[in-house]
């Protein structure tokens, strides 16, 4: 049974009284890289510690107005996550333009030694903290004996050469590579949500669908159909899912995530799902009628049936 994560968000005036192993990190797309950080920390679970992630509420590129503010996971997603991986406390630290300018050294003293009670922290080589980021992992280390933590730091993961980061994964996300995100990411890439009623057009042209529209935060693929799979209630049902706006039938510019799943024949409304984006199958288009809507998707699920996930 999974134990239940602790959140603490929403202030920063916190206390943990046991001690802690702790990742810092804006941990979007919980990549293979984020993982070994994390098994870093989980492994001190055996010496008694609590495992502690840190993270920023908003993300720094929400706060300083970067061009894409688009998530690879969101808030409720990386919960998920880390609640599944074995994480006891998760900490969403208010990030604002005071928080941000606090001094690399006042943030390793007052919040990571004091407030976290940190023994252990699993740091990567690019780890950045305090005002204009110039806190690192050096400084962790050099402040260590006074602070009393222990510091690992943990190399990049590579990949035939290539850095894992949450960067790259991003443009092969934008490119509909999700075979390749699914090797970075170390999971297919993942859309969690609750099912939402849909116009029914699916259901009235003899294909019933799984709807849920993602939070506008989201990044998401390429506009098109996709090979997928729905978990619901721990059951993994292969499907095919549509990524878009349904131009065919509406006019509506309202992002939303449509999966038909096979051998499935409950109706799920309200009920949470995980959509899983194996790989994109073909762009998505208006077509003239609704019988050739009906036409195209009778051969998208006959050939989603031979896809050998």
């Amino acid at each position: 049974m999974v134990k239940q994560l602790e959140i603490i968000v929403g202030t920063t005036e916190f206390i943990l009284e046991k001690e802690t192993a702790v990742a810092i990190g804006k941990f979007d797309g919980v990549h293979i890289g984020h993982r070994r950080l994390l098994e870093e920390i989980l492994e001190q679970k055996k010496n008694g510690l609590a495992v502690c992630v840190f993270t920023f509420d908003p993300p720094p590129a929400v706060l300083f107005g970067y061009a894409d503010c688009k998530e690879l996971t969101t808030r409720e997603e990386k919960r998920s996550f880390f609640e599944r991986m074995g994480v006891d406390i998760l900490i969403e630290f208010p990030l604002t333009v005071e928080s941000a300018a606090m001094p690399p050294v006042t943030f390793a003293r007052e919040i990571l030694a004091k407030q976290m009670n940190a023994r252990f922290i699993a740091a990567g080589t690019d780890l950045s903290f305090g005002a204009k980021g110039a806190g690192n992992a050096a400084l962790l280390q050099e402040l260590s004996p006074e602070l009393g933590f222990e510091i690992k730091t943990i190399e990049k993961v590579c990949i035939e050469g290539r850095e894992v980061n949450s960067t790259y994964i991003r443009e092969l996300l934008k490119e509909g590579s999700m075979e390749q995100a699914e090797r970075f990411l170390g999971m297919p890439y993942t859309v969690m949500g609750t099912v939402v009623h849909g116009n029914q057009i699916g259901r009235t042209l003899g294909f019933p669908t799984v709807n849920l529209l993602p939070p506008e935060n989201k990044l998401l693929p390429p506009n098109g159909v996709y090979y997928s799979a729905v978990l619901f209630k721990g059951k993994k049902y292969r499907a095919i899912s549509n990524v878009g706006c349904k131009p065919t039938v509406t006019d509506e510019r309202i992002m939303g995530l449509e999966s038909y799943l096979y051998d499935f024949e409950q109706e799920i409304y309200d009920e949470p799902v995980e959509v899983y984006l194996y790989a994109f199958k073909r762009g998505e288009r208006r077509f003239d009628s609704l019988e050739a809507l009906k036409a195209q998707l009778k051969k998208d699920i006959s050939e989603g049936k031979e896809y050998g996930r």
